[in-house]
Protein backbone atom coordinates (compact mmCIF):
# COMPACT_ATOMS: atom_id res chain seq x y z
CA UNK A 1 0.00 0.00 0.00
CA UNK A 2 1.29 3.42 -0.94
CA UNK A 3 0.94 6.09 1.74
CA UNK A 4 0.18 9.77 1.30
CA UNK A 5 0.62 12.64 3.72
CA UNK A 6 -2.25 14.30 5.53
CA UNK A 7 -1.53 17.40 3.45
CA UNK A 8 -1.96 15.40 0.24
CA UNK A 9 -5.25 13.93 1.50
CA UNK A 10 -6.57 17.38 2.42
CA UNK A 11 -6.26 18.35 -1.26
CA UNK A 12 -8.97 15.79 -2.17
CA UNK A 13 -12.42 17.39 -2.05
CA UNK A 14 -15.14 14.84 -1.27
CA UNK A 15 -18.72 16.11 -1.08
CA UNK A 16 -22.25 14.75 -0.98
CA UNK A 17 -24.09 15.21 -4.27
CA UNK A 18 -27.66 14.44 -5.29
CA UNK A 19 -28.18 12.92 -8.73
CA UNK A 20 -30.85 14.98 -10.52
CA UNK A 21 -30.64 13.30 -13.95
CA UNK A 22 -29.10 10.18 -15.44
CA UNK A 23 -28.88 8.70 -18.90
CA UNK A 24 -26.88 6.10 -20.73
CA UNK A 25 -24.13 7.51 -22.96
CA UNK A 26 -25.02 6.77 -26.57
CA UNK A 27 -23.15 3.85 -28.07
CA UNK A 28 -22.23 2.25 -24.72
CA UNK A 29 -23.84 -0.24 -22.41
CA UNK A 30 -21.67 0.54 -19.37
CA UNK A 31 -21.32 4.32 -19.16
CA UNK A 32 -24.02 6.40 -17.48
CA UNK A 33 -23.95 10.20 -17.45
CA UNK A 34 -25.04 11.70 -14.12
CA UNK A 35 -26.06 15.32 -13.50
CA UNK A 36 -25.18 15.99 -9.85
CA UNK A 37 -26.38 18.83 -7.62
CA UNK A 38 -23.95 20.03 -4.96
CA UNK A 39 -26.15 22.86 -3.68
CA UNK A 40 -24.01 25.71 -4.99
CA UNK A 41 -23.35 24.15 -8.41
CA UNK A 42 -24.11 21.21 -10.64
CA UNK A 43 -21.50 18.94 -12.21
CA UNK A 44 -21.46 16.01 -14.59
CA UNK A 45 -20.08 12.59 -13.69
CA UNK A 46 -19.58 9.55 -15.88
CA UNK A 47 -19.80 6.16 -14.22
CA UNK A 48 -19.05 2.75 -15.64
CA UNK A 49 -21.80 1.08 -13.63
CA UNK A 50 -24.26 0.69 -16.51
CA UNK A 51 -23.76 -3.06 -16.55
CA UNK A 52 -25.09 -3.23 -12.97
CA UNK A 53 -27.61 -0.37 -12.70
CA UNK A 54 -30.12 1.31 -14.97
CA UNK A 55 -29.81 5.13 -15.11
CA UNK A 56 -33.08 5.54 -13.17
CA UNK A 57 -31.49 3.81 -10.17
CA UNK A 58 -29.34 6.88 -9.46
CA UNK A 59 -31.92 9.68 -9.83
CA UNK A 60 -32.89 11.33 -6.54
CA UNK A 61 -30.20 9.57 -4.51
CA UNK A 62 -27.21 11.06 -2.73
CA UNK A 63 -23.69 9.71 -3.04
CA UNK A 64 -20.10 10.62 -2.12
CA UNK A 65 -18.21 12.31 -4.98
CA UNK A 66 -14.66 13.54 -5.50
CA UNK A 67 -15.29 17.03 -6.87
CA UNK A 68 -11.87 18.50 -7.60
CA UNK A 69 -10.54 16.10 -10.24
CA UNK A 70 -9.24 17.33 -13.57
CA UNK A 71 -12.10 17.01 -16.09
CA UNK A 72 -11.78 13.92 -18.29
CA UNK A 73 -13.34 13.42 -21.70
CA UNK A 74 -14.76 9.98 -22.46
CA UNK A 75 -16.91 8.97 -25.43
CA UNK A 76 -17.49 12.62 -26.28
CA UNK A 77 -18.70 13.50 -22.78
CA UNK A 78 -16.82 15.28 -19.98
CA UNK A 79 -16.65 13.90 -16.46
CA UNK A 80 -16.10 16.66 -13.89
CA UNK A 81 -16.39 14.57 -10.72
CA UNK A 82 -16.33 10.91 -9.65
CA UNK A 83 -18.76 8.86 -7.60
CA UNK A 84 -16.99 6.80 -4.93
CA UNK A 85 -17.82 3.11 -4.68
CA UNK A 86 -16.68 0.05 -2.76
CA UNK A 87 -15.49 -2.89 -4.86
CA UNK A 88 -15.54 -6.38 -3.38
CA UNK A 89 -13.31 -9.26 -4.43
CA UNK A 90 -16.09 -10.73 -6.59
CA UNK A 91 -16.20 -7.42 -8.50
CA UNK A 92 -19.56 -6.41 -7.03
CA UNK A 93 -19.73 -2.63 -6.70
CA UNK A 94 -21.61 -0.48 -4.19
CA UNK A 95 -21.66 3.33 -4.56
CA UNK A 96 -21.07 5.06 -1.19
CA UNK A 97 -24.10 6.75 0.37
CA UNK A 98 -24.40 8.90 3.52
CA UNK A 99 -25.84 7.11 6.55
CA UNK A 100 -28.55 9.77 6.91
CA UNK A 101 -29.97 12.54 4.75
CA UNK A 102 -27.51 15.44 4.61
CA UNK A 103 -27.53 18.65 2.59
CA UNK A 104 -26.12 18.56 -0.94
CA UNK A 105 -22.56 19.84 -1.00
CA UNK A 106 -21.77 18.71 2.56
CA UNK A 107 -18.04 17.96 2.79
CA UNK A 108 -16.80 14.50 3.71
CA UNK A 109 -13.68 14.29 5.85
Amino acid sequence: MSRITLGEFKRVEIRVGKVVAAERVKGTDRIIKLRVDFGDKQMQALTGLGHIYEPEHFVGKKYAFVTNLEPKKLRGEVSECMVLAAVESDDSIAPLVPERDVREGSPIY
